[in-house]
């Protein structure tokens, strides 16, 4: 491989190891706010006693995902300086504003909830988790308008060999954008509500504080259900919008070849590895043409026409991206993600009213939702990315181009192993505290004490 091959592979490694936290963040942000919501309205012990354990594990989280979003950004200066230098005006412009208004935002209230309890009024401490959440959410707004922009560029005019930004509204308001948003959001709440099911089936499988984890495995359960829901809905639009600005993606999620009405979706096909042949596959017919263009009828372009198409408009190549990649991710992110939603059903279901499933599988099962929409948020990523493909910037600028000259074969071999090897070391200490304080299960309260002046700021947990 040489030094962008290995760029590419330690983006890929970060990126998707990054994004681990990051759903996790804004979901749990936004259910430990309601959760504290609901103790502030009711009074009720359990939902406190669920606010303090649920938001030490999110405060874990938050900590390590900014640990690893940090080092993004230099990425793009160490390995990919060609690619910053074309796009940097208006990539530039949505990043700054999530690192001076949602990051700050974020940062600043999260701050006055973990040293605020107990010194704060109950009124104003809740806002300041709900301020900070909707912090987590503008963030990932304003990322998702800058990748938004290399999926579909907008707003953009070129000067002097690189893009420059005519319209920060058409950006930020990028039809690409507008679908892939409430997508995310979508699929970051269905994460968290699966963190939520798999760690109180847990405690409940023991018999462990029944009286914490048995509203939030409903919570979580019915969260999963909702936030899946949701994620098929948003899904199903932005397939539609893709497929209008970026064909040659639809055509190989499907390994379709040649252009077909009433385009059948296969949900497993056994041929060659490219998938121009085809030896057996199951397959719902109609689908991937409804998915592609809302109409079961409907015209899907095949690889081998967008392919004759995209070189009459961008001259000789292959534009072809790497279709078992693009074909087994799509599946591997709608599969994993419907397999979260129907463990929950089946745990929302088994354990309604005052009953309690004696099941040993289903327990298991429920434990093990938590890693299917990490999961299904990973192969997603990957399909989005590497459908994109040969580009960086869909249409503008290619990634054989985007690397930086300077950075030898040894340089990026360095780099990725240093990362790889740090990251591994930040996985172990996440999921060891994580492991470690979800298995203590939610505190018990401390009896309250007379305030005082003089009594100092406190970590809550």
């Amino acid at each position: 491989m040489d030094a962008l091959d290995l760029s590419r592979w330690q983006f890929g490694i970060t990126t998707v190891y990054h994004f681990i936290f990051v759903p996790l963040t804004i979901g749990l942000s936004a259910l430990v706010a309601g959760l504290q919501t609901a103790w502030v309205r009711t009074g009720k012990e359990h939902y406190l006693r669920a606010t303090r354990f649920w938001g030490k594990l999110f405060l874990i989280n938050f900590a390590i995902g900014v640990v690893t979003g940090i080092v993004q950004e230099f990425q793009f200066g160490m390995n990919w300086s060609a690619y910053s230098r074309f796009v940097g005006d208006i990539f530039g412009a949505p990043l700054a504003i999530e690192g001076l208004l949602a990051f700050f935002l974020e940062s600043t209230f999260l701050g006055l909830w973990i040293f605020g309890w107990d010194r704060l009024p109950k009124k104003v401490h809740l806002a300041t988790i709900w301020t900070a959440s909707i912090g987590t959410m503008l963030s990932a707004y304003f990322i998702l308008a800058a990748n938004s922009w290399m999926q579909h560029p907008v707003g953009w005019t070129m000067g002097d060999g690189r893009a420059e930004l005519t319209s920060i509204g058409a950006v930020l308001t990028n039809s690409t954008t507008l679908v892939t948003v409430p997508h995310t959001l979508t699929a970051c709440f269905l994460t968290a509500g699966a963190m939520l099911l798999a760690v109180s089936a847990w405690h409940l499988r023991r018999d462990h504080q029944s009286e914490v984890f048995r509203p939030s495995l409903r919570l979580g359960a019915w969260v999963v259900l909702i936030a899946g829901v949701g994620v098929l809905i948003t899904g199903d639009i932005q397939a539609r919008v893709m497929t209008e600005q970026q064909p040659m993606k639809m055509a190989a999620a499907e390994a379709l070849y040649e252009t077909t009405d009433s385009a059948s979706f296969s949900l497993f096909t056994i041929g060659s590895l490219n998938g121009d042949e085809e030896l057996y596959s199951v397959r719902i017919p109609s689908l991937l043409s409804f998915m592609a263009t809302g109409s079961p009828s409907g015209e899907v372009e095949g690889i081998n026409d967008v392919q004759a198409e995209y070189e009459q408009t961008y001259g000789a190549g292959d534009y072809r991206p790497i279709v078992p990649v693009t074909y087994w991710s799509f599946r591997l992110m709608i599969g994993f993600g419907g397999l979260a939603m129907l463990i929950a059903a089946a745990a929302l279901w088994f354990n309604r009213g005052e009953r309690r499933s004696r099941s040993r599988w289903l327990w298991i099962a429920a434990v093990s939702t938590v890693a299917m929409p990490l999961l299904a948020n990973s192969f997603g990523w990957i399909f989005t990315e590497m459908g994109r493909q040969p580009w960086t910037v869909f249409g503008l600028f290619k990634t054989s181009e985007s690397g930086s000259p300077s950075v030898s074969t040894a340089e990026a071999a360095t780099g990725l192993i240093v990362l790889t090897v740090l990251y591994g070391i930040l996985a172990v200490i996440e999921f060891g505290l994580f492991i470690k304080y979800a298995k203590a299960g939610a505190p018990a309260l401390e009896p309250d004490t007379p305030d005082s002046e003089d009594k100092p700021l406190a970590f809550a947990y």
